[in-house]
């Protein structure tokens, strides 16, 4: 495998996030990582419009899709694994840790036994410190929980993708007051990450513009732990956590978080069709008050 991958960002505005195609450049080897499915919350209507934009790019690479990586079980967005599964036969993929996850969410959303707690939904579950091979491509696991206790980071030759535990020096890092999140673990999680190598390329799950600047998705471990102004390399332990927990308090919940995760938690699938042929999406009330 090259020890530096191409990789191709595909950024997401309705939900700031940012979805990655990694290849070997010799091979044409290649993995997604955290797709995106188009959601319309006015029309509860769903599409592939994104999904198809990258498809046209595999296409044109002539690249052969092994795997959909998700970094989490995100609470921002439709998971658009299942149309890569569907078009290339590439396998889905997810941290073991997920199983948490779905026991949590099942019981909030009172869903039934068409959705198993066993991440049998998945066709990988990836532990701490597991090598995952895509052909050439060797995708080394990091767990780095405490936005989600699921959350994974994925080494490939120099860059590692952090999904929403490191983001851009100037935003810090995410969130941590979902069910079972934990700003301890997401500090020392982020410690794993600052032993890479200073020149590995780090790329975030989302992007926001802070202060009004351009969209980016790309900086280095060095550069993280020389600025991330929430979590650098001089920040102590205690500092993060009171930091980060006081800032959580202030945080209103991401718009698509009841969509997301019951879809998300599923690998991806959308509820089954109730007896009358239509679906549904469930949102419990209450849950933040």
């Amino acid at each position: 495998m090259t020890a530096s991958p191409e990789v191709r960002a595909f950024f997401h505005p309705a939900t700031w996030t940012v979805t990655y195609l990694v290849w070997d450049p010799d091979t044409r080897d290649a993995v997604i990582i955290d797709p995106v499915r188009d959601f319309d919350p006015r029309a509860v209507s769903t599409s592939w419009d994104t999904a198809e934009r990258i498809a046209t790019v595999i296409d044109s690479l002539g690249l052969t899709l092994h795997w959909t990586l998700e970094t989490h079980a995100h609470a921002d967005h439709l998971s658009g694994s299942p149309f890569f599964a569907a078009r290339y036969g590439a396998g889905i993929a997810i941290g073991q840790a997920i199983t948490r996850v779905q026991e949590t969410f099942k019981g909030i959303f009172g869903l039934g036994d068409e959705v198993p707690t066993d991440g049998s939904q998945f066709d990988r579950l990836l532990a701490d410190d597991e090598v995952l091979e895509a052909g050439s491509l060797r995708i080394h696991v990091i767990a780095t929980p405490g936005h989600t206790p699921a959350c994974v980071s994925y080494h490939v030759g120099d860059a590692v993708f952090t999904g929403d535990a490191l983001f851009m020096p100037d935003f810090g890092t995410g969130r941590c007051d979902f069910p079972n999140g934990s700003a301890e673990q997401l500090y020392d999680s982020v410690q794993k990450l600052y032993a890479l190598p200073d020149d590995t390329r780090v790329f975030v799950g989302h992007d926001y513009g802070p202060g009004g600047r351009e969209i980016a998705w790309e900086t280095t471990i060095g550069a993280s732990k020389r600025d991330n102004k929430q979590l650098s390399a001089t920040t102590s332990r205690e500092e993060f956590v009171k930091f980060r927990t006081e800032r959580d308090r202030q945080l209103q919940p991401p718009n698509l978080i009841f969509q997301s995760v019951q879809v998300n938690i599923d690998a991806g699938r959308l509820p089954p069709p109730a007896s009358n042929g239509i679906r549904y999406l469930k949102l419990p009330m209450g849950i933040f008050d």
